[in-house]
């Protein structure tokens, strides 16, 4: 059985630079956390920019193009600058400030035993270990850095390190569709942007399945993602036998623009 957690709305507002406090902790964690997927912000900003010099030669052209067409150029040179900046807010700034505001609303004790899938540089494990004094994180990933820039087992470790955490979490290298570990073993289960790296529908299946394998019961699954989240509903759906929702999370979790958004989907695991 799955349950919905309610939370607050995590769309309504923004915290101003990096070092800002979000309920009682800091919104983005101490480190290097790089850019997801670094090549779109980069494709975006470098086709805005083609499209405005264009226009601009365009209309000191003799004789000048069409009017309608340096008008098409501006716009579409602006759209595609706009939506780079869009994403690089999101990945350097949004999604710190929602995922800060998502395990707040968790009420954590601070004992528990929480797992990171597709951890990447650290930090929702380090946010996770902020929150557990006296638990245990353990943050799990395969590494590639197609998905997150300068993914590695060397940076995670030293975003833990920046950030007096390194002694309650712990680095695996692993697939999420067969996680290396006992059935029931976390009270908490988290991936941020992570399940949809796996590109064959059955591969996230596994990945569900298997998180929910390793959730104790009254545990957590938080899975905050972006084009698979309406499949995760409905394969946690199935799975439990009940109706699973999703939260859209606003503006900071847009990927390049509205097209592209990002929605939070947790559930408790009750039996």
């Amino acid at each position: 059985m799955v349950v919905l957690m309610n939370i607050r709305t995590l769309g309504a507002g923004f915290s101003e630079g990096y070092g800002v406090s979000v309920g009682a902790h800091r919104a983005r964690p101490a480190g290097s956390y790089g850019w997801d997927a670094a090549w779109v912000p980069i494709f975006w900003l470098v086709c805005g920019a083609a499209c405005l010099i264009g226009a601009v030669f365009s209309a000191s052209a003799d004789p000048p193009w069409n009017i309608i067409a340096v008008l098409y150029l501006t716009l579409l040179g602006l759209l595609f600058i706009a939506g780079g900046l869009v994403y690089l807010r999101a990945t350097l700034r949004g999604k710190f400030e929602v995922w800060a505001e998502t395990l707040d609303a968790l009420g954590l004790r601070g004992d528990e035993d929480a797992l990171d899938l597709g951890c990447g540089r650290g930090a929702v494990a380090i946010m996770l270990a902020e929150r557990m004094p006296g638990g245990h994180v353990t943050g799990i990933d395969l590494w590639h850095s197609r998905d997150q820039s300068g993914n590695s087992i060397a940076n995670a470790q030293a975003n833990l390190a920046a950030n007096g955490v390194a002694d309650r979490v712990e680095l695996v290298t692993g697939d999420m569709t067969a996680l290396p570990f006992a059935d029931a073993s976390f009270d908490v289960v988290t991936a941020s942007m992570a399940i949809h790296n796996i590109h064959a529908a059955g591969g996230r299946e596994a990945a569900l399945r298997e998180a929910l394998r390793v959730l104790r019961i009254g545990g957590r699954l938080v899975i905050v993602d972006i084009s698979a989240t309406k499949q995760y509903v409905r394969i946690l759906g199935e799975l439990t036998g009940e109706s699973v929702s999703r939260v859209p999370l606003g503006w900071r979790m847009w990927w390049t623009g509205p097209w592209m958004s990002t929605a939070l989907v947790s559930t408790t695991r009750t039996r």
